[in-house]
């Protein structure tokens, strides 16, 4: 083997390291070590991108900024986050632009979270980078309250990646909501994207079938509405890229019951879980979608703090092929905190599925959503927490799972803290987590042992009596990269 031969590995193995945020798949959920002679090294650069929070202006956003400590992460690099241009809601003119001086924030070094704020209508969306020391794990939270109009309350999400498919069922085109699909292009290039609806009899006609493209290092707010005369109550979105790739999310808005974001589901499965049902959720609605050519039929538990129990009267979903598929659960938690659980009555056929919750009643209701989700995986994290405001839902449908939970230090200083858990298989658990700072802090979830574990954060802020609240799934922070591990020295080999 000669030199030239060598370097072609070592650039392999380091061209994994720099992009595996965009590509990697998290080990097994059981938190094993990768199989066939790899071994995981912290990525070395990571993107985020943050959609426009509000075109409300009254509308006041909080971002965080957090990077949990890595073991093995370079010493230096740069975190920062940079205005995208933007066309408004209806489409005349535009805002941002990419220039450093609009960051909302700069990101603290790992272990500390970072805050910035903005107010009114005219907050752009983000573009985020990371390397270095900042880059594993790196996650940036936007939290919204709105105090009256469209989308009043609170309403949150984790700025995600770019990729290039995304699934979003649990919108909808019907009178009173109005929601947008949020598509972000970080690239140089321009991205041509393509969005498709499907209700409750199949594929939804459309206006747009030549694309939607976005330009470089722009965002583009789409009204479904504009994209059909079709009014539903239940929608599967499906947002594909032709070319290039996007961060994409919708934002969920009704007059009445106020509103948040839905964030893309995972990827279709099987089987699907659901963590992080409020014990007080007065009203659950589960929609599902199946893209293939089977019908799928799902048995539907809810995980409870004292084990699974079948919903009466919703023991099962039939979800017809290529439709949406919408089942009313009521209060199904019933003072409980529970997570849903879906598992094949027969065939596994995949399914993308997300639960439309509400808490309070009348005027004083208000909406969030919750989208199934990938499994923690090796480590997650969440920004934005408080020592009243924050509650974490952990779920193990499958087996007893040991957890570790660190509370970091606080944008006000102290130290962090850490507590371990024993999750019991097929149970829901809403854990008190360790505080240790003072001021705004993050979360951290590791599984030490036992089977797959799934989590969720609720953060709620009631106002003028409406109970404003918002969850976000805690999946993988891809903040590891499986590579090559060398079996033998190579360099006595070289000739």
């Amino acid at each position: 083997m000669n030199r030239t031969t060598l370097s072609l590995i070592a650039c392999t193995v380091a061209l994994a390291a720099v992009t595996g945020f965009a590509a990697f798949d998290p080990p097994a959920a059981s938190g094993t070590s990768p199989a066939g002679g790899a071994t995981e090294r912290p990525v070395e650069r990571t993107g985020l991108l943050c959609p426009a929070p509000s075109f409300s202006e009254i509308a006041d956003t909080a971002y965080t900024s957090f990077t949990p400590v890595t073991q093995g992460a370079d010493s230096g690099g740069k975190a920062a986050l940079e205005a995208a241009a933007e066309r408004s809601a209806d489409g005349k003119g535009g805002k941002g632009g990419g220039k450093k001086d609009q960051a909302v924030l700069t990101p603290k070094p790992p272990g500390t979270p970072a805050l910035g704020d903005t107010s009114g209508s005219d907050t752009p969306a983000l573009i985020g980078t990371a390397d270095g020391k900042y880059a594993p794990g790196w996650t940036v939270q936007e939290t919204t309250r709105i105090a009256a109009g469209t989308g009043r309350g609170l309403q949150g999400v984790t700025c995600t990646p770019a990729d290039t498919d995304f699934w979003f069922p649990g919108a909808s085109t019907a009178k009173g909501r109005t929601d947008y699909v949020h598509l972000t292009n970080p690239d140089d290039g321009a991205a041509v994207v393509d969005i498709k609806l499907y209700g409750k009899s199949g594929a939804v006609k459309t206006t747009v079938t030549d694309g939607i493209t976005v330009p470089p290092h722009s965002s583009e707010p789409v009204l479904l509405s504009t994209l059909t005369d079709d009014a539903q109550t239940d929608l599967t979105v499906h947002v594909g890229v032709r070319s290039g790739r996007v961060g994409a999310t919708v934002q969920a808005q009704d007059d009445a019951g106020g509103g948040d974001w839905l964030p893309a589901a995972a990827d279709p499965a099987g089987s699907l879980v659901l963590p992080g049902i409020p014990k007080d959720a007065t009203d659950v609605r589960l929609v599902a979608f199946t893209p293939g050519d089977d019908d799928a039929d799902l048995k539907v538990r809810l995980a409870s703090p004292n084990g699974s129990i079948t919903p009466a009267g919703n023991e099962t979903v039939h979800v017809k092929a290529g439709m949406t598929s919408a089942v009313d659960l009521g209060p199904v938690t019933r003072g409980e905190p529970g997570s849903l659980i879906l598992t094949p009555t027969g065939k596994a056929v995949p399914v993308v599925a997300a639960l439309r919750v509400v808490r309070g009643k009348g005027s004083s209701q208000e909406t969030a959503y919750i989208p199934a989700t990938a499994p923690v995986g090796r480590r997650a994290s969440a920004a934005d927490n408080s020592a009243k405001g924050t509650t974490l839902s952990l779920t193990a449908p499958t087996a007893d799972a040991t957890v570790k939970v660190t509370a970091s230090a606080g944008s006000d200083g102290g130290s962090p803290a850490t507590k371990t858990y024993t999750i019991k298989s097929g149970t829901s658990q809403d854990i008190s987590a360790p505080t240790g700072g003072k001021g705004t802090y993050a979360l951290t979830v590791e599984p030490v042992s036992g089977g797959p574990v799934y989590a969720a954060r609720t953060l709620t802020g009631s106002s003028d009596g409406v109970p404003g609240f918002t969850i976000q799934t805690l999946p993988s922070d891809r903040g590891l990269v499986a590579v090559p591990r060398a079996e033998q020295d190579l360099s006595v080999l070289q000739r």
